[in-house]
């Protein structure tokens, strides 16, 4: 257990909180402080003894505060190691140590977010704060760096507990802390360049998330799980928690499937059951309780312990019909006050106002083993030129709307992904199924089980070409008289005449939905 003395301490801060017990603990060990500008005035005005840059290094900020840390007596105090060599020249040139190195950098993310002036975003591109930063983790053998305000408690009571010194083993961990802290903070500033020069995909990129929380564990009790943040709104995911439990891993990733269908249906009323990330009941309507009734009785065997997600607000008699059900979390665009009465009365649900999301990334990633895959979210549903009414008998536009919902609602199933509706609602939905067939299978039983009046007309909508005849004569045998598919595969001619055949309506999209 390597042991360092702390004898002078630089800080540069741009948030101040928590400085002033670090000034007590520094000043009950002797440590000299050294700092700069609005770091230095408000050291000065807590009361504590502080040498200012400018002072100690002999040389004047200048270029409007662009330089005062980037001084060669302070980066030689920060970088040398403490041998003799080292030492030896450092006397020569009446240069101390500099031991603790307290920064934090200009809050770029919260400046993007709030200015669109160019000049003022660059300028709040910390230059002196990262270079310290990076020199002082280099050199951890020697120095102690701190780089957010969240590790103040734990520096206080190693240096209370070593007498003014620091720990080899703390140091480093520190360090580990600051280089993740440079990589984040360059990352979201080149991500701000992509996104200024419209680059998508550039040459190197940089992916950027911050550590939001701990969770009690992954998908399994047996995997440790954390959910990370990359986006310049740092500690707020804009879901705000009214009740109930701490979220899971697998809560979140079903939330975050909900709100994917959801931002797609958002023209009008829209209730979705999600579970597993798979929805299992969708459904659109101006009556906000038979939005909810028609999306939970879809499958109401498969929503037990699933998520509820509106994009409307919660009533009263909403509230009274969830309330009777198990259900793990509830998403809606506000609650009004009877509703969260009758809902916070069971303790456990998870009650959370979606009023402030909002959809924002236009790219997606998908890491496996040390490989990252990034593509452009699946924004298209239908695209007009492609369209092919391929059977003697065509739809009209009222069954093209249902058309157009029932695809939708497929876009959003794992593939191979069969779905059945009726008007609005989803009545049967065959997800992630190796065959088209079984896909097929599942959704016309899951429809026969729960929805067999409705299935008389119905529509089905798949997310790939139908490979063989076999999945559309299983469709039309269990009362599916429209199909909307994308096309394209070499027998498309007999599945064309296998639908002719049964007087069944189709069209093609030319649009693949596949979703893995």
């Amino acid at each position: 257990m390597k042991l360092e003395k702390i004898k002078n301490a630089l800080i540069s801060v741009s948030n101040k909180e928590g400085l002033d017990e670090i000034c007590k603990i520094l000043n009950r060990f002797n440590i000299n402080i050294i700092s700069s500008g609005g770091t230095f005035r408000y050291i000065s005005k807590l009361g504590f003894r502080c040498t200012e840059i400018s002072k100690y290094t002999g040389f004047k900020e200048m270029l409007d505060g662009r330089v005062k840390t980037l001084h060669p007596k302070i980066h030689a105090g920060i970088l040398h190691n403490r041998s003799k060599k080292h030492f030896k020249e450092m006397k020569g040139k009446k240069f101390p140590s500099i031991d603790l190195i307290i920064v934090n950098f200009y809050p770029f993310q919260k400046i993007i977010k709030s200015h669109k002036n160019i000049n003022r975003i660059i300028d709040n591109i910390d230059i002196g704060g990262p270079t310290l930063v990076r020199a002082a983790a280099k050199n951890f053998k020697n120095v102690c760096i701190l780089t957010n305000t969240k590790q103040y408690k734990n520096f206080i009571k190693e240096i209370k507990l070593y007498k003014g010194k620091t720990t080899l083993n703390f140091r480093e961990l520190m360090s580990s802390d600051a280089f993740g802290l440079t990589a984040y903070y360059d990352a979201i500033i080149s991500d701000w360049f992509n996104k200024k020069l419209k680059i998508d995909f550039p040459e190197r990129k940089a992916i950027f998330a911050k550590k939001l929380e701990k969770l009690s564990y992954g998908e399994n009790p047996h995997q440790k799980s954390a959910i990370y943040i990359s986006d310049y709104d740092d500690d707020n995911l804009n879901l705000k928690k009214l009740s109930g439990k701490k979220l899971s891993y697998n809560n979140y990733s079903d939330i975050y499937s909900s709100l994917d269908i959801l931002s797609s249906f958002s023209k009008k009323p829209t209730t979705v059951v999600v579970k597993h990330s798979n929805p299992c009941g969708i459904s659109s309507d101006n009556n906000l309780f038979s939005s909810l009734v028609n999306a939970y009785d879809c499958d109401p065997v498969s929503a037990f312990g699933g998520i509820v997600a509106c994009n409307f607000k919660i009533n009263k008699k909403i509230a009274n019909f969830l309330k009777g059900k198990f259900i793990e979390v509830i998403l809606a665009k506000g609650f009004d006050k009877d509703s969260l009465r009758i809902l916070r009365s069971k303790k456990n649900l998870r009650i959370i106002d979606i009023s402030g999301f909002k959809t924002k990334n236009k790219t997606e990633i998908k890491i496996d083993h040390n490989v990252l895959f990034i593509q452009d979210k699946n924004k298209i549903l239908i695209e007009k030129k492609k369209l092919g009414y391929v059977t003697k008998n065509k739809p009209n536009k009222k069954e093209m709307k249902y058309l157009e919902f029932a695809f939708n609602c497929c876009k959003h199933v794992k593939s191979n992904a069969i779905v059945i509706t009726k008007a609005f609602s989803t009545i049967g939905i065959g997800a992630g199924q190796p065959s088209r067939l079984d896909s097929s299978k599942i959704a016309a039983e899951k429809a026969k089980k729960f929805h067999k009046k409705k299935l008389k007309n119905a529509v089905a909508a798949s997310d790939g070409f139908f490979p063989f005849a076999d999945s559309i004569k299983n469709l039309v045998k269990s009362g599916v008289k429209t199909i909307i598919q994308p096309g394209g595969s070499i027998r498309d001619k007999e599945v064309i005449d296998a639908a002719n055949k049964a007087k069944v309506k189709m069209i093609f999209t030319g649009t693949r939905h596949f979703k893995h």
